[in-house]
């Protein structure tokens, strides 16, 4: 989230020594996302963090893609997926361009034994069902039920999950993730009518500084490969650190609706954005209240994006047969809707309580076979029954 944000102990100038207690210097490192020009943070070190030990061999990861070329409707039920205790091993990479991977985890444990880092990718990881902690070198932030955790390429983190029923939803971003333009001004300051304010985010908190030297392993993705790397020091040995690049929280329950005398399009519902594609968060409100209004959305074609809609909880008033965990793909070139009947039974009602993510990609998905193995068949057959 880019405000500036400070925790723990810093020098009062920038590139200047900063020494322990032994005179011994603390070493500085700039952590940004977009080289040299744009945001960025300055991390202070116990311990150099270049302090490598061993590399071992690097373990493909690349998703498998099977289908490319898709005009299809489709559904897939990502609770079908076993939870495994790993959180890496239970990660399913489900669609994917060159803008951006989604798929969803279900671990059963927490990290406990090593540290993941995404140096390809932001990472937006949607808390479906469980709760716990993110932990990294910036700080400790509680999550729960509806929480996105957005977190910067090359943060080095933990999940300490607090039982065995954990869900989420995950958005691997190539490029930075941050909220829509127009909700900003010249400043960065979220504006009067964007429907959250910086009241709203969670921010790292709790810095605990681990001045500790060993063997600490780290799993870094990068070029969708697992390289595994023992670290001589404790990845998590800030003293402090200030900046505009860290991770934060957001929760989809603080997203406020912006409703309209007749519906409204999709674009309302942005939370976030990256290059080619949107976050969107769809929650409680009020229909419309035209006295003709029709609240059920319109038919529309998908010209420019295809459409991922992430289905959490609630009645969702324009589908038929909807569970939790369910995924839609309506893919950009043919048109959508709701389901038959559901149109005449939203006309009349006040409100609804559905919640669910979309994520709009404006270059076509690919699908792997984890996708595949959990496909409804016959999802784009259900407008004709």
């Amino acid at each position: 989230m880019p405000f500036y944000y400070t925790q723990g102990k810093i020098p009062n100038k920038r590139h200047t020594q900063f020494r322990k207690s032994n005179g011994k210097l603390y070493a500085e490192e700039l952590v940004s996302t977009e080289g040299f020009s744009n945001i960025y943070s300055l991390l202070y070190h116990c311990h150099a963090p270049t302090l490598v030990k061993e590399v071992e061999k690097a373990k493909s990861v690349k998703p498998n893609f099977v289908l490319s070329e898709n005009l299809k409707h489709r559904s897939f039920t990502t609770f079908s997926f076993a939870p495994e205790n790993d959180y890496l091993e239970s990660r399913k990479i489900l669609f994917g361009n060159k803008d951006l991977y989604i798929g969803s985890a279900a671990p059963r444990q927490s990290m406990q034994d090593y540290f993941y880092k995404n140096a390809d990718a932001d990472e937006v990881l949607f808390i479906h069902e469980g709760s716990g902690k993110l932990k990294t070198i910036y700080g400790q932030i509680p999550f729960e039920y509806g929480d996105y955790l957005v977190i910067p390429r090359g943060t080095t983190y933990q999940l300490d999950v607090e039982n065995e029923n954990n869900r989420i939803f995950i958005t691997e971003s190539f490029s930075p993730i941050h909220p829509p333009k127009r909700y900003l001004n010249n400043f960065g300051q979220l504006l009067e009518h964007a429907p959250y304010c910086e009241r709203d985010i969670k921010l790292p908190e709790n810095l605990k500084t681990y001045d500790e030297i060993g063997d600490y392993k780290v799993i870094i993705k990068k070029s969708d490969q697992y390289f595994n790397y023992t670290m001589a020091s404790h990845p998590f040995d800030a003293i402090g650190w200030d900046g505009y690049v860290y991770p934060f929280g957001f929760s989809i329950h603080n997203f406020e609706p912006i409703t309209g005398r007749i519906h409204l399009p999709p674009p309302i519902h942005q939370t976030f954005e990256g290059n080619n594609f949107v976050i969107c968060s769809f929650v409680p409100r009020l229909y419309d209240y035209h006295p003709q209004s029709i609240p059920a959305p319109y038919n529309h074609s998908n010209v420019d994006s295809d459409e991922i809609l992430y289905y959490v909880d609630g009645d969702f008033m324009s589908r038929k047969h909807v569970e939790k965990g369910m995924i839609t793909l309506h893919p950009k070139g043919i048109p959508h809707g709701p389901h038959p009947g559901t149109v005449e039974k939203s006309i009349g009602q006040n409100e609804t309580k559905e919640l669910a993510v979309m994520i709009d990609p404006f270059y076509p998905l690919n699908l792997t076979q984890d996708a595949l193995n959990i496909e409804d068949p016959d999802y784009y057959k259900s407008w004709i029954s």
